[in-house]
């Protein structure tokens, strides 16, 4: 499923090629809302909140939509054959005179009034890429910031791994098993530690770490495109650890010695039995 990363640059991707001009094509092909017409309404404003993407419209209403395991948006130059959208897979077309944004096998959309977002996201955690995420530098006394309050809601489960409470986008919003396993390995995590046996502040500090590497992730994919940071643990099963030379392994979020069930709700987890070896051993 794809990451806070990449819903980040795909709602900067669409506030780029849709803003500023009015819609000359609107489609959603989604029950409920296919009769809804957004035809010369014009896009004030694109952003994600964690995994989810939010089309603003000046009169009023708001496109939410989720890409699930499959979905993407892709942009394609109006008039072409590329942006014709007929594909029963494209779930929503919306054009301007120049681009067309077209979204492909989306898992969610809901078109509301822009102030009523909130009854569609109001059960997330912080978003881990929201420039409040993390105090300001300076910043005097206790941290007031996403990330404390995202420490806060990990703590709220004592007995549960720490990497299935960082999979809950009720923690904080956007971080699925990539930059999951990606921070717990740049903190020297075992993934099954209970969140209750994290050292004092170790949560926040966890979930600041967490903010750095996916927000070095947008950082390069602006420039080069997603996918061009180098992970250094997750998708390398059997593969050295670059610390330590040791084999990745692979485990599932109940488990290190069980493979993922999807039907069961069960999430990769890629970790390095050295450097992240349980406390104590």
């Amino acid at each position: 499923m794809p990451e806070g990363d990449v819903l980040k640059l795909t709602a900067e991707r669409l506030g780029t090629a849709l803003g500023g001009s009015p819609l000359v094509r609107a489609e959603l092909r989604w029950p409920g809302i296919a009769g809804a017409d957004l035809r010369g309404r014009t896009l004030l404003e694109s952003v994600a909140y964690g995994k989810h993407t939010l089309l603003r419209f000046d009169d009023g209403r708001t496109l939410h939509t989720h890409l699930r395991m499959d979905g993407s948006w892709k942009v394609q130059r109006t008039g072409t054959r590329e942006a014709a959208g007929r594909a029963p897979a494209v779930r929503a077309v919306l054009a301007t005179e120049k681009w067309t944004c077209l979204g492909w096998q989306l898992g969610m959309m809901d078109l509301v009034r822009t102030h009523d977002e909130s009854l569609l996201i109001w059960h997330l955690g912080p978003d881990v890429l929201a420039p409040g995420f993390v105090a300001p530098p300076g910043a005097s006394g206790t941290p007031d910031d996403g990330a404390a309050e995202g420490a806060r809601r990990l703590a709220a489960e004592p007995a549960r791994p720490v990497c299935a409470a960082l999979l809950d986008q009720r923690t904080v919003a956007g971080l699925g098993t990539i930059w999951m396993a990606e921070s717990l390995f740049a903190e020297r995590l075992w993934p099954w530690t209970p969140v209750g046996d994290l050292a004092p502040g170790q949560g926040r500090s966890l979930l600041l770490t967490a903010a750095r590497l996916i927000g070095g992730s947008v950082e390069v994919g602006r420039r080069r495109g997603l996918g061009a940071v180098e992970r250094k643990v997750h998708g390398r099963h059997n593969k050295p650890c670059v610390r330590c030379g040791t084999p990745i392994a692979l485990g599932a979020t109940t488990s290190p010695d069980k493979r993922p069930d999807q039907g069961a709700l069960e999430r990769v987890v890629y970790w390095c039995p050295t450097c992240q070896a349980p406390a104590g051993r």
